[in-house]
């Protein structure tokens, strides 16, 4: 396996910009859902007692262990391969939902423009946006990198325009209603707390390519510092402005353009185009950045002899070129599966995957206390504990939430749970072919 150092720092942010967020795109269909209110409170909570220990703990870990292969390097050097190996499963599994998802957003966005694209035209569509994606990948990081820079600008910028021209039509606080009529407090938690905490996962996903990264070890602390609140402000500068300039409780998911037709005044029909534009731009560098994180798993699983051997090898840029193509025949099939609520199933195969993780700090930190990066976070063992855990109780209270009031579609856990149950037996059928030969 060779590799080439090619994506900085500033390309490394809009890579975790587009594997975490990709602009406020979703965020119209939770104000919907719930209230302005709860959905700002939502947006505004999570990143702190979520997202700020997740960054915190994920920032030591990559300065420490600057690897190819990321989070999966980092659970095998503390839990060993079997560990290792259900980490990378985990990780495939959610990337199957997750990124089904990025195709049908834009397709969502196209209708803007082409109102009249029927289901077939879409699916088209869908494999275009995969194919598209897969032939920037196969050219290698630094393209990758260029194109979320660029990529992140336009649709940073649409969304500043919108709130700059949204702010003369304000008529309200944007944070009412606080709940939508008929929806209680307790049941419109269980969905914001859940949707809000998809908009906010995947801050590891870009470690995976730490061995193509200039100066990983102190690099990627710092490209964390700046993504988390690119992403929350990317999030609350539109929000805040057209909210109070409209009824969010009509808000409805890919309603963006509309939205901004509704609220800029004369600006509309402009704003309302860029938006739209935007969408597609967005959905194109969410499947090209994440297919650069999620492929880099089975090249490092490959090389350690967990899948095939020829998954490992790299063409002359530093490219993985059968671990990309491989990844994208599998979402191609995957984008034909109607998922809907399956993105619960998403959320809670990355929680586990993310707990493995945080357990490998802690695990890390008692039995190689001497090894460490330029960034470690400054608290001792238990200090690393207790950030760890703060998390996993937001989790637990949102299952206990999303159980209680049957937001959890059950496709979503028996799913999880088939999915998950299969890990320890393809490990033990792959170490046993291993055995054989």
């Amino acid at each position: 396996m060779k590799l080439q150092k090619t994506l900085t720092g500033t390309a490394l942010v809009f890579v975790m910009f587009f594997n975490v967020s990709g602009g406020a795109y979703t965020t119209e269909g939770l104000a919907g859902a719930v209230g302005p209110g709860l959905a700002l409170l939502a947006l505004l909570v999570v990143p702190l007692v979520w997202s700020l220990p997740e960054t915190l703990i994920i920032g030591e870990l990559a300065s420490m262990l600057p690897e190819e292969g990321g989070y999966y390097r980092w659970v095998r050097r503390a839990f060993g391969e079997f560990w290792a190996f259900q980490n990378g499963w985990a990780t495939w599994l959610y990337s199957l939902v997750d990124m089904a998802i990025y195709p049908v957003l834009f397709s969502q966005y196209l209708r803007w423009f082409f109102p009249s694209l029927g289901a077939g035209s879409a699916w088209i569509v869908s494999l275009a946006v995969i194919w598209g994606a897969t032939a920037i990948n196969l050219r290698g990081a630094f393209p990758v990198g260029r194109v979320s820079i660029w990529a992140g600008s336009f649709v940073l910028l649409g969304f500043l325009a919108l709130a700059l021209f949204a702010i003369p039509h304000a008529q309200h606080a944007p944070w009412t209603p606080f709940t939508n009529p008929g929806t209680t407090v307790r049941a419109g938690l269980a969905v914001g707390l859940s949707t809000a905490l998809w908009n906010y996962i995947g801050w590891d996903n870009a470690s995976t390519v730490q061995g193509e990264v200039i100066d990983a070890s102190r690099s990627y602390p710092r490209a964390l510092l700046v993504a988390l609140p690119l992403v929350t402000l990317g999030y609350f500068v539109p929000l805040l402005p057209a909210l109070a300039a409209s009824d969010g409780s009509t808000w409805r998911d890919g309603s963006w353009p509309s939205i901004a037709a509704h609220v800029t005044g004369g600006a509309g029909p402009f704003i309302a185009a860029w938006i739209a534009l935007g969408g597609l731009v967005s959905a194109l560098a969410l499947f090209n950045a994440l297919l650069l994180s999620y492929s880099r798993i089975p090249l490092a699983m490959a090389e350690d002899g967990l899948l095939p051997k020829s998954l490992a090898r790299t063409d002359a840029r530093g490219t993985p070129t059968r671990a990309v193509l491989v990844s994208a025949v599998f979402y191609s099939v995957f984008v034909l599966v109607p998922f809907g609520k399956l993105v619960v199933a998403d959320v809670l195969l990355y929680a586990i995957a993310l707990m493995l993780e945080f357990g490998a700090l802690i695990a890390l930190r008692r039995r190689e206390p001497e090894l460490r990066g330029v960034f470690r976070i400054p608290a001792g063992v238990g200090g690393v504990t207790a950030l760890a855990a703060l998390p996993a109780i937001v989790l637990g209270i949102v299952i206990w939430l999303s159980f209680n009031d049957g937001d959890i579609a059950r496709p979503s856990l028996i799913g999880s749970a088939i999915g998950l149950a299969l890990g320890p037996v393809l490990y033990l059928l792959l170490r046993r072919r291993d055995r054989s030969q």
